[in-house]
């Protein structure tokens, strides 16, 4: 086709030439006494008719990009086929692997250009779509689409039946997630944007979770079934020292979860319970939690002054939610607060909770000197939680119905607060320094009425002061270096794993050794402690990354990059044995290598052959292995015709646990078509 497309180019191109070669009719001689020079001689220009009549075609093609597809082939799972889904979740069949691809309108009738990106389409666990329409100063149009499976079931997670030999995790899930989200800018380019989007969100799929009871809990099948809508619109206004973003939305949310069981099911107790063996034996519950919420938002910044910058932004919401649950349970269970067995229980409770949110920012940059800049913020977040409940049981005993009814009215305030300041300061053009503060304060209180046996009024405090601190250099234009810290210290915290008293560094180097060389490095650390008598928290994490990026001749032939990250992590936090309530402590150690590279070669006739991979490898308390190697070849047939072939092997297992273990091979192969 292309060699078709620029034939026909040269030949139209000469016959116009030629034809505006042909002489015209001359018209009648000018007079002898006055000839006129033939170098002032001039040609009739053409019309534009004549022009626009021109058989040429356009010299850029209205459709340029490239479309992916072929077939997947993988091999027997060997192995723990449920792990495999949870880790990677490639399935074979046939794919589109991916298209890149953009419309332009020269007429510029509806519009300018239409861009559309789409990946892994064909049963994938990660499928995207994204769509873009423009008309300059007219429209701007965005779209996108996100599907993904989330499957969910390890053995060795939350199953306490393992010491029996029972591979079955009771939390487990294979659900499908949809995510869309669209937008419509009118005028874009103009001082005035008003836009409508919308988003919607929506989860369905099957799983497993529990049905805890008083003294046993029973792994039970569940349905869920959830979808979110989000409507807003509103207007930016774009001047040289002022923006603003004005807005308005809602938002709808439904979610319904279905738990069922018609078969004899033991639980996880081994034991009778005060003489009595506990079982479930048929069981149906619905739960359902729906509402909706507006809310408005507006935001802007500005530049005040040739040294002063400001900005801000205000959100305010209330949602409002319904739940209802009802549950209907047959079999032998027990209620330890009546010390009750009971054959059948017939369960409905409904509440209804309202909770207005405000947040709010404001903040400013000051550059009360050349060198010297001011960069200063608060912000405030306020939730406000009232909602009533009531409760109805029907018990089924030994010696009749038993009814128990309930009503509770509860509440939560969360205020929380958070100043900043920072100086960043030019000690020369190659040096910058910077150093700040951080206070943070916040207070919950929550009550329950009446009281049932707990605390009716709760309160927790944060208090936190932060030390900030950080420099750049750049001894020359090829190396730099950047380093972040920071340093707190906290009177309270809402919870035990809560940031306590902690110390966080973070540095960075880039390094161009030689034009076809760069090599990079990166650190993290965090070092944390709860000195909370009875429930500290010790904790100790890092990262070291190095990595390089080879292209000799600007990748001509050939191009490498590859990185290495040691990671390791120490986490002791207390705890009480729920039997005897003696003080215990859970010690996690992780120690990890990370290794990736890849290499590309451009082999002759354009082909391209390229091979690496990934491996992960960490020793402690829990010990991983996983296996990633892969290969690429794409290699031009004809035309805009190429054809891609890629192989790849995922190996995964941990020696505590080989029953969690799998290897598999990957092979896909297809056509590349481009334009």
């Amino acid at each position: 086709m292309r060699l078709h497309h620029h034939l026909w180019c040269a030949v139209a191109c000469a016959v116009q030439c030629a034809a505006q070669a042909v002489p015209e009719k001359p018209a009648e001689p000018p007079k002898a006494e006055s000839p006129k020079p033939p170098e002032q001689t001039e040609a009739k220009p053409a019309t534009p008719a004549a022009a626009a009549e021109s058989p040429v075609p356009a010299s850029e093609s209205w459709l340029t990009g490239s479309i992916d597809f072929g077939y997947r082939w993988r091999t027997d799972i060997a192995g723990n086929a449920n792990v495999y889904r949870s880790v990677v979740n490639l399935g074979s069949g046939p794919k589109l692997l991916g298209t890149d691809f953009k419309i332009t309108d020269p007429k510029h009738r509806l519009f300018d250009t239409l861009e559309t990106r789409a990946y892994s389409w064909g049963g994938e666990p990660y499928q995207t779509l994204q769509l873009n329409v423009r008309k300059q100063r007219v429209y701007d149009l965005t779209g996108s689409y996100r599907d993904f499976a989330y499957f969910n079931n390890l053995p060795s997670f939350a199953n306490p039946l393992l010491s029996r030999g029972i591979y079955q995790s009771q939390r487990a899930f294979d659900l499908r997630r949809k995510l869309s989200s669209f937008q419509l800018d009118l005028r874009p380019g103009t001082w005035f944007i008003p836009y409508v989007a919308y988003e919607r969100a929506s989860g369905f799929g099957n799983g497993v979770t529990t049905l805890v009871s008083d003294a046993n809990e029973y792994a039970v099948p569940t349905r869920v079934d959830e979808v979110m809508n989000n409507f807003r619109a509103g207007g930016r206004f774009e001047f040289r020292r002022f923006h603003a973003t004005i807005e308005q939305g809602g938002t709808t949310f439904d979610d319904r979860q279905n738990v069922y069981e018609n078969t004899l099911n033991s639980g996880n107790r081994a034991t009778s319970y005060l003489g009595q063996t506990l079982a479930l034996r048929n069981l149906l519950a619905t739960y359902g939690v729906n509402g909706s919420t507006y809310y408005s938002k507006a935001l802007f910044s500005a530049q005040a002054a040739s040294w002063l910058d400001l900005y801000g932004q205000y959100l305010y919401s209330r949602p409002d939610s319904t739940l209802s649950f009802s549950q209907d349970v047959t079999g032998n269970n027990v209620l330890n607060s009546q010390l009750l067995f009971y054959t059948q229980q017939q369960y409905l409770v409904s509440s209804f909770a309202r909770l207005p949110h405000t947040a709010g920012s404001v903040g400013a940059e000051l550059r009360p000197l050349s060198r010297l800049r001011v960069v200063t913020s608060w912000m405030t977040d306020r939730i406000s939680v009232t909602g009533t409940g009531s409760s109805g049981q029907r018990l089924t005993t030994a010696g009749g119905i038993v009814a128990l009814n309930a009503a509770v009215t509860s509440g939560l305030a969360n205020n929380y607060s958070q100043f900043d300041v920072l100086a960043l300061y030019d000690v020369t053009r190659k040096i910058n320094l910077r150093g700040g503060f951080r206070r943070v304060w916040s207070d919950a209180r929550q009550y329950v009425l009446p009281q049932t046996g707990l605390p009716g009024t709760d309160a927790s405090y944060l208090r936190r002061n932060v030390a900030l601190g950080g420099a750049t250099w750049r001894p020359f234009s090829k190396l730099s270096l950047n380093a972040d810290a920071e340093v707190a210290r906290s009177g309270q915290a809402y919870f035990r794993t809560s940031l306590y008293d902690y110390q966080r560094l973070s540095a960075r180097v880039r390094y161009q050794l030689l034009s076809e060389l760069h090599l990079s490095g990166d650190y993290w650390w965090l070092n944390n402690q709860n000195p909370t008598p009875n429930s500290g928290w010790d904790y100790n994490g890092q990262r070291l990354t190095a990595a390089l990026l080879w292209t000799p001749k600007g990748g001509k032939w050939v191009s490498f990059q590859g990185d290495y990250t040691r990671a390791t992590l120490r986490s002791d936090i207390g705890f009480l044995v729920p039997q005897s309530f003696a003080r215990e402590w859970s010690r996690y150690r992780d120690n990890a290598h990370i290794i990736s590279a890849l290499a590309e070669v451009n082999l002759p006739r354009k082909a391209k052959l390229a091979a690496g991979g990934s491996v992960f490898l960490s020793a402690g308390s829990r010990p991983t292995n996983f296996y990633q190697p892969r290969g690429r070849l794409q290699v031009p047939l004809h035309g805009g015709f190429s054809w891609i072939s890629e192989w790849r092997y995922d190996g995964y297992g941990e020696p505590l646990y080989q029953y969690e273990g799998f290897r598999t091979h990957l092979i896909t192969t297809g056509l590349r078509v481009s334009r």
